[in-house]
């Protein structure tokens, strides 16, 4: 059974009466996201500075270490997934995953200067994030309205957002305080990500919202009323099952497997243009990399260049949602794919440094806000009942994998022929991926009547 959405086939219609409030467990979820952000983007702001500049890695080999530490996340959230769906047990899965990413950090701390031990490290992170993100995400849908898809995720991406606000900064200030000691950044991420596992752990609820359900149900009913799943519980309550066909349960031997999810031609077009996009989408690092090149930025302001791009998601992640609620998912994860195709141009135009630094990172950010929630919530209409996180995984991993492949082929590239050569060839097949995608993406699925 899809989770049925209404009115336009690619837009669900808002409800009618007092605007819903967010969830507030996707608000405390967005909260753990918040603080955990600020633990890995302490990291991830001068992991760049640090392997490249100060170790003295090519970009062929930070290319590699870059993309292998992504890609291992790849069937991991496979793993995850599935493992989120067997029993419902979202919050210990993603649990797992917050803790081995807070682990991670020492594992940077004791590494010093050997390259083996930080990959090691690196991946543990990239592990946990894998295995936290489908159930995560899965829990986002399973508390918030189907028709307010986008708003929930676009204000969970909007507070994970602030902590990647606030994760440079704090790395900025420890480095200057410290006369660049990078040890002292890791170990003080280690603390922030700790705090949020105990955040998770203490606010987190067990339960997702479709358990706790049939108590209120039945409290609602008057007499007279159908009782039963999927029927109407008086005048205007539950939109969420209005309409909808009774529920089916899902078979234990399915609920958990790795393939247990939706084999719909609409499902597989989103996973291939996941895919296809994310093969031609270069990563974060290497744009900053080409900004610093560009402007010829000292070292110590580099960790502030993902500030821009993070001020604009946050600007923007929440209106993105509800836009994309009003009018349709397909077309801001289009747009945005396209606002990260005139930042590829825009590195190779012309222009002055200044105008090239402003717009780059505002079109990176722009991407950001217009695709990650969004394609969540494109995604979600089309899972089946008890397997969200698994159905969600199939996307994450199929975009993880290709941006593996992105990251390995254009560090080649630039090794072998230049920077230069590397992004006309990255802005070449983001066009292509664009275009077929246009054709391919399916609109969200009608709201079918028993």
């Amino acid at each position: 059974m899809y989770l049925a959405t209404t009115g336009r086939r690619d837009a669900p219609p808002r409800p009618t009466g007092a605007r819903r409030r967010v969830p507030g467990t996707v608000l405390v979820l967005g909260t753990v996201s918040l603080v955990t952000d600020v633990s890995s983007e302490m990291v991830t702001a001068v992991l760049p500075l640090y392997l490249v500049l100060g170790l003295g890695l090519s970009p062929l080999q930070f290319g590699l270490l870059d993309g292998l530490t992504t890609g291992a996340t790849a069937f991991v959230r496979l793993l995850g997934g599935a493992g989120a769906d067997r029993g419902g047990r979202h919050k210990q899965v993603a649990g797992l995953g917050y803790a081995l990413s807070a682990c991670s950090r020492l594992g940077l701390l004791l590494a010093g200067g050997a390259t083996g031990w930080i990959a090691g490290a690196l991946a543990a992170d990239r592990l946990g994030k894998g295995v936290r993100t489908a159930p995560r995400d899965a829990l986002i849908t399973l508390h918030s309205p189907p028709e307010d898809l986008g708003r929930a995720f676009g204000t969970h991406r909007a507070m994970d957002t602030t902590g990647a606000l606030l994760g440079p900064l704090a790395a900025f200030a420890l480095l200057w305080a410290t006369a660049e000691a990078y040890e002292t950044v890791f170990a003080v991420s280690f603390c922030v990500g700790t705090f949020g596992v105990l955040v998770w752990l203490l606010l987190v609820p067990g339960r997702p919202r479709d358990r706790e359900r049939p108590r209120d149900q039945k409290r609602a009913q008057g007499p007279g009323e159908a009782r039963g799943p999927g029927r109407t519980q008086g005048p205007g309550r539950w939109r969420d099952d209005l309409d909808a066909p009774p529920k089916t349960p899902v078979a234990p031997r399915a609920r958990g497997g790795l393939l247990a999810v939706p084999r719909s031609p609409a499902y597989r077009r989103i996973v291939l243009c996941a895919a296809l996009l994310g093969a031609a989408t270069v990563g974060d690092s290497f744009l900053y990399l080409l900004l610093q090149r560009r402007l010829d930025l000292d070292a110590t302001w580099f960790p502030f260049l993902p500030l821009g791009a993070a001020a604009v998601y946050l600007l923007l992640a929440v209106p993105a949602g509800r836009l994309a609620d009003r009018l349709g998912r397909r077309r801001p994860l289009l747009y945005g794919h396209g606002a990260l195709l005139l930042a590829y141009g825009l590195l190779l135009a012309p222009v002055p440094g200044a105008a090239a630094l402003v717009g780059v990172l505002a079109l990176l950010g722009i991407f950001y806000a217009a695709t990650d929630g969004v394609l969540m919530a494109l995604t979600g209409p089309f899972l089946t009942e008890g397997r969200q996180a698994g159905g969600l995984a199939v996307v994450q991993t199929a975009q993880a994998l290709a941006r593996l492949g992105a990251a390995v082929a254009f560090g080649a590239v630039w090794t072998a022929s230049g920077p230069e050569t590397a992004l006309v060839a990255a802005l070449l097949a983001l066009a292509a991926a664009l275009v077929c995608a246009s054709r391919l993406l399916p609109a969200a699925p009608e709201r079918t009547r028993p």
